[in-house]
Parts: C-alpha cells; structure tokens; sequence
C-alpha cells in the first residue's frame, strides 16, 4: 500500500471479494435483472411515492421531489438489496443461515428479509452499537452477536463466524444481488415522474448509487444520476479521481450511515460505467438539511438520509424536474437533538456568549432588558459561574438565546456593545 498525495492510498483487494471479476459483471448484467430484481420485491417492499417540494424547489431553482425511502419498512432502502439477496439464494443456501455486520439499517433490512423469508439469520454488531438499534434488529428475529469497539472488528468477526459455520454472507453494498435490490428504487421513480431530469443518491459504500445508476441508465438513458458523498468520507469520489480502489484516512461525518472508508470493488466498476457525477456535501450543509426536512416536511431523517438534499443548492443546472432519495431516518433521539442544536447554531438561530458584569444588584435585569428590546428570545442564563479570575467585583454570566439569523446576532452584539457590556462569543461547533 501507498499513500498519495491526496492522503488516500490504494488498498488491495479484500480476499473476500477476490472471488469474483468486477468488470466482467458490470458487462454482463443487463435490463433483465434489473426487473426480475422489481418482481422478486412485489409486495415485499413499500413503494414509497414522491413528494413535491416547494421549499427545496425554490431554494434550488429546479423542481424537487422527495423518494421517502425514510418511511420504508424498517426506516431505510436497505432491505430492498437484502430482501433480493437472500430471497435468490437456493434452499440449500437458506438452510445454511445468512451473516452479515452492521451497526445500522443493513442490519435490520437483512432481520427483515431473513424473517420474511424464513431463513436464519445473524448479525455481527460492534458492543458500543446503541441498544436501541440492537433491540430493532432483534426485534426482527435475527441472532445479534455484540464484538469490538468497531465495525471493523464485527466485520472481521463476521467474517470468521461465516467461515466457520458456513453461513451465506450478505455484504451490505458489495454484491449484486443486493445492489440490483437497492436499485428498484429507481425503476419506481421513473415510473411515477416519467419526465424526470435527474436523480441524486447518497454514496456509503456504493451499492445503493451503483443500484440506482444501473437501473437508472438501463431504463432511461438520458436522465443523469448524481451521487452525493461526505467531504469527510467521499471514498467513491476518491476512487474514481484515482482510476482504482483507495482507503481514506478517515470517515468521520455526522452521516454516519456513509462513513465508509474503502469502497466496493464491484460498486466502484458500476459506478464508474453508470454514474454521471458525484457532488460532496460538508457537514454543515448536511445538517441544515436535515432542519430544513424537519422544518418545512416534518420528516425525520438521519444524516446519511439527507445527503441528496445537501446538495440540491450544488447541482450545475435549472429548471428541472430532480428526484432527492431521502435513504434513512433510522437515528435515536439524543443524536437527532444535537445534531439539531448544531444547524440551528450554524443558521443563527441560537446564540452563546459570556458577558462580565458586575458583581451588584440590577445588572442580570439590565442585560435582559437589552436582550428583550432587541427581541432575542433568552433560554438559558447561567449566572452562578466561578467569579472572574481577575477581579474580585465581577461575575462571568452565560446566555444562550434563540435568534432569528447572523445579521440578528450582530444586532444584540451591538446593542451590547452600546451599553458597555463586553461580550465573548462561543462558538460550539468547533
């Protein structure tokens, strides 16, 4: 292996995955498995209809439509490829039992398909997986097996558990079967807006944009499919600028649904025939929106799930009609919260700052009457702080208001400022 100066380097290809020729399975697979893959899901999976957006229209100059694959059964895409895996196996494969690791939707979508299915299964999670996902998945029939800290280390558990009992792997994005599952996903967009333009999909480790391009070009040849990565965690990207498969150096991103580091040997040939581009999105477009979903859809998403919308305000063109597939909205109360706090902040919605004051009656009073007249709206004061360390007669007091934008917090710093009161602003997104 060797690093570039890019800070990715080229990976060998896993052992695993050396058992099949990437290239000669993107050649050779055609119109027909596409559709015998949307037979195989009838009736299995919700066929999640589009919803015009007004909101995203307007801010994007084009005419948006959501695919809420976010009110999927199981809360994401994810069991269309897994459901289409597992289904085509022959008895004697199902009997085998199916394995697979995953912290998140993969792991429920193989929960569901194996139980529809009637078929075994178990599913390598890391022991720091929030139990909450852990409950889902068992909630579905599967086997969890908690190992390591990482995915990295119930991956490879995975992998000995499978080699040791026989069971038939179902990998998350790195097989046909379940990139030709995941890839219905288009058939039913194009056969409900016939006249769409373009169709922008989240990239983790490939398998959902490889599904979706295939099936996307194999139908309706002219309309553009866009895959929308991370900048934290653009492996796709990254692979295709290098002409071969790369790691990065890390995945760290609010979409932790995407936060792959390496992506497949066979999504990267798919992807590199059917994909027209790929847009990277930064983390605080990711989550703005979110908010906006929230806000203006009153949908739930997570963050991988809003990729496609992060990068509506990107796209080189107007006036047309695009298709956002909303993925997921698998995510726990807590992190939906923070990550909340953190768009509002970013958007100027909510305002911290430490201010002095001295130690006397009057001037908590004095500091929200500047706050009222400039209509912030105070959340919380924290004015039992540690006096300052270098005066006796001051205090540090802390504010948190609700904000209407940037411009609005200039307006209170100042009025601040006109009453000779100091201010610290802090920043909690660093």
């Amino acid at each position: 292996m060797g690093e570039n100066k890019n800070g990715v380097e080229a990976v060998d290809v896993k052992e695993e995955e050396k058992i099949f020729d990437a290239a000669a399975i993107v050649e050779r697979t055609t119109i027909a498995d596409v559709y015998r893959a949307d037979k195989q899901l009838a009736g299995i999976v919700k066929k999640t209809k589009l919803i015009p957006s007004d909101f995203f229209s307007e801010q994007s100059g084009n005419e948006i439509f959501l695919k809420p694959e976010n009110m999927q059964h199981t809360g994401a895409f994810k069991l269309r490829g897994a459901y289409n895996k597992i289904s085509r196996l022959s008895d004697e494969e199902k009997s085998k039992g199916v394995i697979t690791s995953s912290a998140g939707n993969h792991a429920q979508g193989v929960a569901f398909a194996a139980q529809k299915l009637g078929v075994k299964a178990i599913i390598c999670m890391p022991a720091t997986t929030p139990i909450l996902k852990v409950e889902a998945t068992k909630a579905f029939g599967a086997e969890v097996v908690l190992h390591g800290d990482s995915f990295d280390d119930a991956y490879k558990f995975s992998l000995e558990l499978q080699k040791k009992h026989g069971y038939i792997y179902v990998h998350p994005f790195n097989d046909l079967e379940v990139l030709l599952g995941q890839g219905t996903t288009a058939l039913e967009i194009i056969n409900e807006l016939k006249d769409v333009d373009a169709i922008l999909v989240p990239i983790g480790g490939g398998g959902f944009a490889s599904g979706v391009a295939l099936a996307t070009k194999v139908v309706s040849p002219t309309v553009k499919v866009i895959g929308v990565e991370p900048e934290n965690a653009a492996c796709m990207k990254a692979a295709l600028n290098a002409g071969k498969i790369v790691t990065l150096g890390s995945a760290d991103t609010v979409a932790d649904g995407c936060a792959v580091k390496t992506a497949g040997t066979l999504t990267f040939e798919f992807c590199k025939k059917y994909l027209d581009e790929i847009i990277t999105v930064n983390e605080m477009e990711i989550m703005s929106a979110l908010l906006s979903l929230i806000e203006k859809h009153k949908l739930i998403a997570e963050g991988a799930g809003v990729l496609s919308l992060a990068a509506l305000n990107k796209l080189n063109f107007k006036g047309k009609k695009v298709v956002a597939i909303v993925s997921g909205g698998n995510i726990d109360i807590s992190t939906l919260s923070g990550l909340i706090d953190k768009a509002l902040i970013a958007r100027g919605r909510i305002f911290y700052f430490n201010v002095q004051l001295a130690d006397k009656p009057g001037e908590l009073l004095n500091i929200a009457k500047i706050l009222a007249d400039e209509n912030a709206n105070v959340i919380k004061l924290d004015h039992n702080q540690a006096r300052v360390t270098d005066s006796f007669k001051k205090v540090l007091l802390g504010v948190t208001v609700e904000t209407h934008n940037h411009e609005h917090i200039e307006r209170i710093i100042r009025a601040l400022n006109n009453h000779g009161y100091e201010i610290e602003k802090i920043d909690l997104l660093r």
